[in-house]
């Protein structure tokens, strides 16, 4: 598999920089047409233990999605960053939690919910994963704290890895795969959605 020469700081600069330039109309148009592939998405159907992330950086707004999930009976899970590890455990929330917006900020600028024990990821069926670019082959870029990679080495089976993204986060050419990083089952835009070999 050809791998390109990517400056990964200038791709993340430069595709923070598109998500903060969506405008709210955008957002939430980006948010309901993923919100729509998703139900149709078996992996979600037969989900009922689901972790997701709150949006705070231009990410496509999960609000919808987590509405949709208490209306039908989803437990809900959010990632709290663990000091000792850098690794996330997942805190469920309750939709009264949720409607209130009981939470924690974080230094990164993210919420989390307030100090609780979590579990570990592989407790989950499915976890909707932020992210600054895919490629056609399932290969994650992040943030850059490495949080996602460090837990899900430790959960090979479970859950389904699921990215989602807009589309111009959609990454033509392969990016260079670290030994550290842990690819994606599927991406979901709001255009399509994408299955990968892991």
């Amino acid at each position: 598999m050809p791998e390109f020469c990517v400056d990964l700081k200038q791709l993340r600069k430069q595709l923070r920089q598109q998500r903060r330039g969506l405008n709210k109309f955008q957002q939430k148009q980006a948010e309901q047409a993923s919100l729509n592939r998703l139900i149709r998405l078996a992996e979600f159907q037969h989900a009922q233990h689901i972790g997701i992330y709150l949006h705070a950086f231009g990410e496509i707004h999960t609000q919808k999605i987590i509405e949709y999930c208490f209306a039908h009976g989803k437990a809900v899970y959010l990632p709290l960053i663990c000091n000792m590890n850098q690794r996330l455990q997942w805190v469920r929330i309750s939709q009264h939690q949720f409607r209130t917006q009981r939470f924690a900020p974080h230094r990164l600028g993210m919420r989390e919910p307030m100090r609780a024990r979590g579990l570990h990821i592989s407790h989950l069926d499915l976890v909707l994963m932020p992210l600054l670019a895919c490629d056609t082959t399932g290969t994650r870029i992040g943030m850059g704290g490495g949080f996602y990679d460090k837990t899900l080495a430790s959960a090979i089976q479970r859950p389904f890895r699921l990215g989602l993204a807009h589309e111009f986060q959609l990454y033509k050419s392969c990016l260079k795969r670290e030994k550290w990083d842990q690819p994606l089952d599927a991406l979901l835009t709001p255009q399509r959605i994408l299955r990968f070999k892991r």
